[in-house]
């Protein structure tokens, strides 16, 4: 079918633009985060769109006073790609690379804003993606990141937020993943389920950091990177042998705290401390959800709301698995004083992590 996206210059393969290759989990992604300098309150959004499954969903969270709120909308796609509006959700790209502008319309969720993100340096690329087992792809994803500010407003559970001198990360993710209802037909002979990843944007005043690790059960990274930014001119610092140590809370697979080690290429140390806080339930944008999970039909519109206490997370539940900890962090370049910031500080270990200790499917630090 052709659709608006048709009448732009932006095509890659002889099909319309409605169509994406051939792998029925092919996606297109847009990730946000707006962090409260204080740390106080954090917003994430996720928003997917599906061409061979013909749906888009959106998610919308406010974590603030220990309950994280969470927007969930979900349409028929009606293949037009070029249309990011799902419920009371509309996202704008403003300038290409730069500014993107989320409006949430009043509705029955409580949720509800203007949202404008501003980049402090143009995105990075991080390395592609491929993962499979056996010969089956599972993974196979290009990923861009950017640091940015923030600026408007949003209001949960009768709480108006003022984003100002907020920071954040986004990120574009585009490719194949597992989304949707799940395979039924596995490959054979079955290998038991294994997957740590780690990623931690971090905002500083002169500087953005992005690390992140995907490993092997015995902690050999398959995909690795980390890059310093420097805001004053965009220029990038890539890290050299990037590797974190991480401080687990017992009875968990979260860490409360972490270092990071590395080498810029003339030589000179890197290292970052994390002070991890609370963590953002990634389900609450969708990730792992059981009923709300990307790309599943949930109707052809759909608006949801949900609320998540953390008092009453349990770490054991395999579902409370994906979290993004609130992190504090101290940087250090070369030996220099260390330069205060805040960011995320992403973890999923699902399956045997030899360097974390973990045997077993879900075992937990002791």
């Amino acid at each position: 079918m052709l659709s608006r996206a048709d009448d732009y210059p932006i095509h890659q393969t002889p099909e319309p633009i409605a169509v994406s290759g051939t792998d029925r989990n092919f996606y297109d992604r847009y990730f946000f985060s707006a962090q409260a300098p204080d740390g106080g309150a954090v917003v994430g959004v996720a928003m997917g769109i599906y061409p061979h499954l013909n749906i888009i969903d959106c998610a919308v969270s406010v974590l603030a006073g220990g309950q994280q709120h969470s927007l969930f909308a979900s349409r028929i796609l009606h293949g037009e790609r070029m249309d990011l509006r799902v419920g009371p959700v509309t996202l704008e790209v403003v300038e290409p690379l730069h500014k993107l502008r989320l409006g949430i319309a009043p509705n029955d969720t409580g949720i509800a804003g203007e949202l404008l993100f501003t980049g402090r340096a143009a995105p990075i690329l991080e390395p592609r993606f491929i993962r499979r087992i056996g010969t089956r792809t599972i993974m196979d994803v290009t990923r861009m990141t950017q640091g940015g500010q923030w600026s408007g407003q949003i209001s949960a559970a009768g709480v108006a937020h003022d984003l100002t001198g907020w920071r954040g990360t986004r990120d574009r993710s585009w490719g194949v993943r597992p989304i949707g209802a799940a395979d039924p037909q596995t490959p054979q002979p079955a290998i038991p389920p294994q997957f740590f990843w780690l990623w931690t944007p971090t905002a500083f005043d002169d500087w953005h950091l992005f690390f992140h690790s995907n490993d092997d059960e015995h902690g050999r990274p398959w995909n690795r990177a980390g890059v310093l930014v420097r805001l004053k001119d965009g220029a990038e610092f890539p890290l050299e042998d990037p590797r974190m140590a991480l401080a687990f809370r017992p009875g968990s697979r979260h860490a409360g705290a972490a270092r990071l080690e590395a080498r810029l290429q003339d030589g000179r140390p890197v290292t970052v401390d994390f002070r991890i806080g609370d963590n953002f339930m990634m389900r609450g944008i969708g990730y792992g959800h059981p009923v709300r999970g990307h790309g599943m039909f949930q109707g052809p519109e759909v608006v949801a709301h949900e609320v998540i206490d953390l008092a009453g997370v349990d770490p054991a539940n395999p579902m409370n698995a994906h979290v993004q900890g609130l992190s504090e962090a101290s940087l250090s370049i070369g030996g220099a004083a260390p330069l205060v910031g805040r960011g995320l500080f992403e973890q999923l270990a699902i399956g045997p992590h030899a360097p974390s200790g973990f045997k077993e499917l879900f075992d937990l630090a002791g």
